[in-house]
């Protein structure tokens, strides 16, 4: 049973890129082989050295809202910051809220980007955990998120961001994460261009990233940790393209942590598990009705994904993943771990801190293969 502390290491402040480079592909690239633990340090536009004609990218084209919202409490002038979450039913949002005495009945009269009131007013319907709350905002929020929205960046990033538009990928289409997905943010236009010449197919895929994404793995023991759920989608045409892409001799390469679960959850899906998938890794895989089958192919699917993916996890679909370092003791590090091994993970990481890899999301990338 794995522990927690198994998946902690030691990383220097000063390792956390604070800004994205200049250029997109220009990151470094850590590349693992899994067969014989070995290490190669590219640059990130040279991916098309490990990738053949036929093999399928998957990426997650999932846009980041720009969910921060600034305000204060009508009655006192009290500051309050919003993030939204997730929509509920009508106008109600799970938020994240910041201030104090953030309590039911509260109201907030939202600012616009410049600071200025606007007649946008949220009010605090329920208190759930911790800092979330459930609001009610007098009017459909979403045609003014451009007026009076932010992008949210990781708490770990202090500086602010130039260009919004940094934090997205080049492909990002349908709005409703709270976070990037972050693998994708290294590939530019120019490189896939590249790629598709070479005769690498390129496929997008959905997941909403959630704030929980950041959130370290409380829990002793990592198999009893509550995993997020997230919305995702992939379109029976794209399941189609990616089988037949994998029949042909090609290999599934996931752009990120975020198209792996999708790959992976669509692949329980067509093998016949019906239900929550957090208790995969628990039951060893062995549940009835999965085959043995070391691949199966992917499923159409549109819904919510809890797949808690940990050492001890079979993956069906995914051959090859491409990510970013990921945070000590989060269920992230623990999915890479499952799909490499605990030890040449936190190898790979210590080289990485050695030789002044950039770690998290404005980070350098791994091609893990």
């Amino acid at each position: 049973m794995p522990k927690t502390t198994d998946f902690d290491y030691t990383l220097p402040e000063g390792s956390i890129a604070q800004n994205p480079l200049q250029r997109r592909d220009s990151s470094r690239l850590l590349v693992l082989n899994r067969a014989d633990g070995t290490v190669q340090h590219r640059k990130f536009s040279e991916i098309s050295d490990y990738l053949n004609p036929g093999d399928v990218l998957v990426a997650n084209n999932s846009r980041v809202l720009p969910a921060r919202l600034l305000g204060h409490k009508v009655e006192t002038k009290g500051k309050v910051e919003i993030l939204l979450l997730e929509k509920q039913d009508g106008d109600e949002w799970r938020v994240l809220a910041g201030g104090r005495n953030i309590i039911p009945g509260l109201s907030v009269q939202l600012h616009d980007k410049d600071g200025q009131d606007t007649d946008l007013v949220a009010e605090v319907v329920s208190v759930e955990n911790g800092p979330i709350r459930r609001v009610r905002f007098n009017k459909a929020i979403e045609p003014f998120l451009n007026q009076v929205g932010h992008t949210p960046l990781p708490p770990y990033i202090h500086t602010a961001l130039a260009d919004p538009e940094r934090y997205q990928t080049i492909y990002a289409k349908p709005e409703g994460s709270a976070a990037a997905p972050t693998a994708g943010l290294h590939f530019s236009p120019e490189l896939l261009l590249r790629l598709r010449d070479k005769g690498v197919i390129f496929e997008e895929i959905t997941l909403h990233v959630g704030l929980d994404t950041f959130k370290p793995v409380e829990t002793e023991d990592a198999e009893d940790h509550s995993i997020h759920s997230e919305w995702c989608r992939i379109t029976p045409e794209s399941a189609e393209r990616i089988n037949r892409a994998k029949l042909a001799g090609g290999r599934i390469v996931a752009i990120g942590t975020t198209s792996t679960r999708v790959l992976e959850t669509a692949a329980l899906r067509s093998a016949g598990v019906a239900g929550p998938l957090s208790i995969m890794s628990l039951l060893d895989n062995r549940a009835a009705g999965i085959s043995a089958c070391a691949w199966r192919p992917v499923a159409a699917y549109e819904g919510k994904t809890d797949l808690y993916i940990y050492p001890g996890f079979r993956f069906r679909a995914v051959d090859a993943m491409v990510t970013n370092f990921h945070l000590p003791k989060s269920s992230l590090v623990m999915m890479v771990s499952a799909f490499a091994t605990r030890n040449q993970i936190l190898s790979s990481y210590r080289i990485a801190v050695e030789k002044g890899y950039r770690f998290y999301s404005f980070g350098d990338a791994m091609l893990i293969e």
